[in-house]
């Protein structure tokens, strides 16, 4: 299988069966926008449902806003991105078609040349003979396209604004009323997930690389002379992490260092304890949703390539069919924010902390909802013969978690698995009921979307009082009574108990 038929194979099953697709397609859509449909809509709220319990829900420091997708264009003149959010573009000089600098390099000629400057690009592009990728035509020289889309507001449009190519700055300028809300008390945290944008100069791959997409992010407010007291340290010193340094990168590296959270700040690997916690839970996280420990790794991004704001990123990149690719970031954004606020706005942005007073240090992880998703849907595909492909997804994530079907939708067979289908809807199972086609045909049907189990209602349910569960993995089913199946599928949802421990295997 290639690595353009992997991606083309996941795309063609979203679109199909109600995933992702593209906005506006009856109109021919316009590039890096999408939708989620039912099932893609479950998975992205699964997520987000799964985040907020691990970083939100858990910490009684961390609580969560909801703040606008609009904002003027003071707080970004303040913020920096109206200078330096930028991305090198080059444009065919021949066709006009505009590219990504760093991107149509490494398409042609394998150079990692993100964050380099217009100079450097400019030289590779000459030296290397790169021409365009639609007509073949010479590439003019590069040059910084700003990546946020701009509004006007008001009838007369006399304010200017951009919709926010992050919910960062949301956290930031309503920094003093939230301070307020906890009681000017440090550590303390504030999370948002929302619609983030970014006029990207060429789209690409899928849900990757997209103009609008879902951030879970969160800034977490510390006092830097206490950068190593974090509350939770000693519930995460001993998980391991995947860690690639800037030495590694430097002498070339082929697999990332393994090593636990507290060997990596005793190296300083790792720059304090907020950061350690992020990507420590960052990576339990993952495991549970289904993307093996052994492709993802934290990536110590080199000078050149940290976003304006930060003094430090870990980037968690996954190793996927199309190359390495960012889905999570973390940044050590200090009180850079604070302070560029403050000083446009007038505010003041100081708390007393141990008589002191100080403006506090942020770490913000920043997770792409979408990203996280193609990489759970790429890791999570199979195609291993069975005369379908199906997706392996963890019962955490699976859009559906039971199917129920009558084998046939006579003799009162339909009617009681319509019946039991709701049942299991009120005990709070996501369950999906159908009855078109042959049974082997929706087993194959479930399975592409990915659904762990499959209850079936036969003729022995009708005298006996019991059903057959089939196993998405295995395609094994055991006969279990029916009152015990809302616990039975409970206890294998939750990985309490294995599937052979209900029941002997039908034949």
């Amino acid at each position: 299988m290639t690595e353009e038929r992997l991606m083309d194979k996941i795309i063609d099953v979203c679109l199909r069966r109600g995933f992702i697709s593209p906005a506006a397609e009856i109109y021919g859509g316009v590039g890096g926008f999408y939708e989620y449909g039912p099932l893609g809509t479950l998975m992205m709220q699964k997520i987000i449902d799964l985040w907020r319990q691990i970083f939100v829900l858990d910490d009684d420091r961390v609580y969560e806003i909801a703040g606008s997708v609009l904002l003027p264009e003071s707080v970004f003149q303040a913020s920096g991105h109206l200078d330096s959010f930028e991305d090198p573009q080059v444009q065919c000089k021949s066709c006009k078609s505009m590219f990504r600098a760093d991107e149509i390099i490494s398409d042609a000629v394998n150079i990692k040349a993100e964050g380099l400057p217009l100079e450097e690009l400019d030289k590779i592009v000459e030296d290397n003979n790169i021409k365009c990728q639609k007509c073949q035509g010479d590439l003019d020289k590069a040059k910084q396209f700003n990546l946020m889309f701009k509004a006007e507001v008001g009838s007369t449009g006399g304010i200017n604004a951009y919709l926010r190519p992050e919910t960062a700055q949301n956290i930031f300028i309503n920094f003093k009323r939230l301070a307020g809300f906890m009681r000017n008390k440090l550590p303390f945290g504030i999370a948002q997930v929302g619609s983030a944008f970014r006029n990207e100069i060429s789209p690409r791959n899928f849900i990757l690389r997209v103009r609008e997409f879902q951030q879970m992010e969160i800034e977490m407010f510390y006092d830097p002379d206490k950068e190593n007291e974090h509350e939770h340290y000693e519930e995460i010193r001993e998980i391991e992490v995947n860690l690639v340094t800037r030495e590694m990168q430097e002498k070339g590296w082929t697999k990332p260092l393994k090593i636990t959270i507290e060997e990596g700040l005793e190296k300083k690997h790792i720059p304090n304890q907020y950061m350690a916690f992020f990507m420590a839970m960052e990576t339990e996280m993952l495991k549970v949703l289904g993307i093996p420990e052994d492709v993802f790794w934290f990536r110590h991004m080199q000078d050149h390539e940290a976003p304006h704001y930060s003094a430090g990123n870990y980037d968690l990149e996954v190793d996927l069919s199309i190359g390495h690719m960012e889905i999570i970031g973390n940044a050590l954004r200090t009180d850079y924010d604070l302070q560029k606020h403050a000083k446009a706005s007038g505010t003041s942005y100081e708390i007393v902390a141990d008589n002191k007073k100080i403006v506090p240090h942020v770490a913000e992880p920043s997770l792409g909802v979408g990203r996280i998703l193609y990489a759970i849907l790429e890791k999570c595909y199979q195609d291993d013969g069975r005369g379908w492909t199906w997706f392996k997804f963890p019962s955490t994530i699976a859009p559906l978690e039971v199917a129920v079907f009558p084998l046939m939708k006579k003799d009162g067979l339909a009617e009681y698995a319509y019946d039991l289908h709701h049942d299991l809807k009120d005990a709070g199972y996501l369950s999906f009921y159908d009855v078109s086609g042959k049974i082997g045909k929706r087993y194959a049907r479930a399975d592409e979307i990915g659904i762990p189990y499959c209850v079936t209602i036969d003729y022995d349910s009708l005298k006996e009082g019991s059903v057959t569960i089939r196993d998405r993995d295995t395609m094994k089913q055991i006969r279990v009574p029916v009152e015990d199946l809302e616990v039975v599928i409970g206890e294998l949802s939750e990985g309490e108990a294995k599937f052979e421990e209900f029941g002997d295997f039908l034949p």
